[in-house]
C-alpha cells in the first residue's frame, strides 16, 4: 500500500497556467527606492556593505541610486562600481540629459531611465503632453545607448496610464534600443488577477523580450502582484530587502525569493540561507525595525507559544511550519508564556536533563502562566511611545527646520 503524502501540493494543478522566465533576474531596489523611505539614509559605505552581501547571495542587478541627486550619491554609485561586485551595478536617471550624463560619469554599466506615463502625472506633476514624454524618453534611451550602457526604460504609474499610450511609448523606446522595459504599479492599486490581465495585454501589444515589474505595497499586495507577474513570464522582479520603500514599501526580497523556491519549486540561484543575515543588516543600517510578525524574517515567524502548536511542532515541524527555518538562516524558538502547554515545558526541561512528575509539571505551568499574565506592560508602552515619536515624524523636526530658515536669514511672518 502506498503511503499517503504528509502534505498535499495543489500547486501542481495550476502549473500549466504558469510560464516562468528562465532565468529569473533579481533586481534589487533597496539602495534606491528602499532608501527613499522617509527617515532612511545610507552612506556610501553602508550602501557598499549591503551591495556586497546581496551580490554574494546571488542578486543579479543592484540599483545603487540616482547620481545626479548629490555628490554623496554619486560617490556611492562609484564605490559600488569600483568594488568589482559580481552583480551588475545600475544607476537611475530621469529622462533629462544631465541625469543620464551623471550616470555615464559614475561608471555604472546599467542605466534605468524613468518618466511618468499616467494622465494624472502628466497633467499635474510634469505638465507635459504624451508626445513630449515620448520624445524625452526616446532621447534619454538613445543617449544611454550611445554611451554603451545597458538601458532599462521605466514608467511611473504604468498601470493607470491609457494602454494605447503605453503601447506607443514602449514600442518607441524599444525601437530606440532599450534593452529592458519596466512596468510599475506605483501606488499599489493592482490585484493579482487584474495585473495578470494587464501584463498579458502589455505583452501582446509590446512584445518585450526582457521585462520587469516594480510593485508597491499600498494595499499589501506587492509580493502577490510580483508573483502574478512572474507567472506570466516577466523576467526581472524589483524587490527591496524587508519591503522597504516609499509609503508602505515595495515587494519584499525575501518573500518573493522564498515563494519562488518553496511554493513554486524554482531554483532562483540565491543563497537563501543568508536571507536573514541581509535582513538584519538592512534593519541595522536603515534603522527601521522589522515587525515581529513579518513573514520569514520577523522575530516571531518561527516562534511557537500556543500549546497545540508547540505540541504539533514537537511531533513534526510540518504541522505548523511550511519550511525549515534554517532554509532562510533562522532558528526555531519555543516561547514560554500564557499559552504554553505541557509538551513545551517537558521539552524545555530536557535541555538540562530534568524530569518532573505530573504535579510538578502542573505547578510549573501554573507559575509560567501566572508570571506572564501578571507582567506589566510599562516597558512595552514606553518602547511604543518612542517608536511612534521616531516614525510618525521622521526627518527634521519643525524646530530644526525653522532654525535653519532663521540662520539663512529668510524672512518669515513671525520674524
Amino acid at each position: 500500500m502506498t503511503e499517503r503524502p504528509l502534505v498535499e501540493d495543489y500547486h501542481e494543478h495550476t502549473s500549466s497556467e504558469r510560464h516562468f522566465a528562465e532565468p529569473i533576474v533579481f533586481w534589487d531596489e533597496t539602495l534606491r527606492d528602499g532608501e527613499q523611505m522617509p527617515g532612511v539614509h545610507f552612506s556610501p559605505e553602508e550602501k557598499l556593505r549591503i551591495a556586497e552581501l546581496l551580490s554574494e547571495i546571488g542578486v543579479s542587478v543592484i540599483n545603487a541610486g540616482i547620481p545626479v541627486v548629490s555628490e554623496e550619491e554619486a560617490r556611492a554609485v562609484r564605490r559600488l562600481v569600483e568594488a568589482g561586485l559580481k552583480a551588475k551595478v545600475l544607476a537611475a536617471a530621469r529622462t533629462v540629459p544631465a541625469d543620464v550624463d551623471a550616470v555615464i560619469r559614475s561608471g555604472a554599466t546599467h542605466l534605468a531611465v524613468f518618466i511618468a506615463a499616467s494622465e494624472v502625472h502628466l497633467r499635474y506633476k510634469l505638465a507635459m503632453s504624451q508626445e513630449q514624454v515620448l520624445a524625452a524618453a526616446v532621447a534619454a534611451v538613445t543617449r544611454g545607448k550611445e554611451a554603451g550602457l545597458h538601458v532599462a526604460f521605466v514608467t511611473e504609474d504604468t498601470v493607470r496610464a491609457p494602454l494605447d499610450f503605453v503601447e506607443r511609448l514602449y514600442r518607441a523606446v524599444l525601437d530606440a534600443g532599450a534593452d529592458r522595459v519596466v512596468v510599475s504599479d506605483t501606488v499599489g492599486i493592482m490585484t493579482p488577477l487584474t495585473f495578470r490581465w494587464f501584463l498579458k495585454e502589455f505583452q501582446r501589444r509590446v512584445q518585450p523580450k526582457d521585462w520587469s515589474v516594480h510593485c508597491h505595497n499600498d494595499f499589501g499586495l506587492a509580493v502577490a502582484n510580483t508573483l502574478a507577474a512572474l507567472e506570466v513570464g516577466v523576467t526581472s522582479p524589483h524587490t527591496c530587502v524587508n519591503g522597504l520603500g516609499e509609503r508602505a514599501g515595495n515587494a519584499a526580497f525575501e518573500e518573493v525569493a522564498m515563494a519562488l523556491e518553496s511554493l513554486y519549486g524554482l531554483k532562483t540561484g540565491l543563497d537563501t540561507s543568508r536571507l536573514y543575515e541581509v535582513s538584519r543588516l538592512v534593519e541595522d543600517l536603515a534603522g527601521v525595525p522589522i515587525a515581529p510578525n513579518k513573514a520569514l524574517v520577523g522575530y516571531n515567524s518561527f516562534s511557537h507559544e500556543a500549546g497545540i502548536h508547540t505540541h504539533g511542532i514537537l511531533k513534526h515541524t510540518l504541522t505548523y511550519e511550511p519550511i525549515q527555518p534554517e532554509k532562510v538562516g533562522r532558528r526555531r524558538q519555543m516561547i514560554l508564556g500564557k499559552h504554553t502547554g505541557r509538551a513545551a515545558v517537558v521539552e524545555k526541561l530536557k535541555e538540562r536533563r530534568a524530569v518532573a512528575d505530573d504535579p510538578l509539571l502542573q505547578a510549573l505551568l501554573h507559575e509560567i502562566k501566572s508570571r506572564t499574565e501578571a507582567g506589566g506592560k510599562d516597558r512595552l508602552v514606553k518602547l511604543l511611545q518612542e517608536y511612534r515619536a521616531l516614525f510618525e515624524r521622521p526627518g527634521l523636526s519643525d524646530e530644526e527646520f525653522w532654525k535653519m530658515v532663521a540662520k539663512l536669514g529668510i524672512a518669515t511672518e513671525s520674524s
